[in-house]
């Protein structure tokens, strides 16, 4: 009977969400494409694809998405500028050697390596050290939005070509 409750539970809690996902699709996508660029262990992909499955119009949920995600980019670019220390070190948690990392990928690729930066891992602390490296704001602003773009757009072409088999 335990059981029996919790997946009725479950179900309702999934019902309720679905509405939500429905009346606030768009709001929903932004914050949490928003969160997803920050360093919380957050992904946006699957609310794309529930969008889209939604029957939402893709360019507008690519470019949401993309926006969310830029702007949450931006944020751990700013903590890398403005930050110092205490918030990189104190705040984020980043230890010498993770920054030192990030640091030496930097000088081995260069700038162009925030065109990784929709990459789980390594994408938000790439950001942060694009911040950190006094890397310019337009140059960063057009690699991070190519890159986040380009994966969004991927994941809604995808989505849209497996539904229609």
């Amino acid at each position: 009977m335990e059981c029996c409750l919790t997946i009725s539970t479950l179900s309702a809690n999934l019902t309720g969400m679905h509405e939500w996902l429905v009346n606030y699709g768009f709001y929903s996508l932004f914050l949490l494409s928003f969160l997803a660029a920050t360093l919380l262990p957050l992904g946006s992909e699957w609310l794309v694809v529930a969008l889209l499955l939604a029957r939402e119009n893709p360019p507008a949920v690519v470019l949401v998405a993309t926006a969310g995600n830029y702007l949450g980019a931006l944020s751990t670019y700013w903590i890398g500028i403005y930050g110092g220390d205490f918030l990189t070190h104190r705040v984020l948690r980043m230890d010498e050697e993770s920054t030192r990392r990030a640091e030496r990928f930097y000088r081995r690729f260069g700038s162009l390596s925030l065109l990784l930066s929709f990459l789980p891992v390594i994408g938000d602390p790439l950001c942060l050290v694009g911040g950190v490296l006094r890397v310019g704001f337009i140059r960063f602003s057009l690699l991070v939005l190519t890159g986040k773009f380009a994966r969004y757009a991927a994941v809604a072409w995808l989505t849209l070509k497996g539904a229609a088999l």
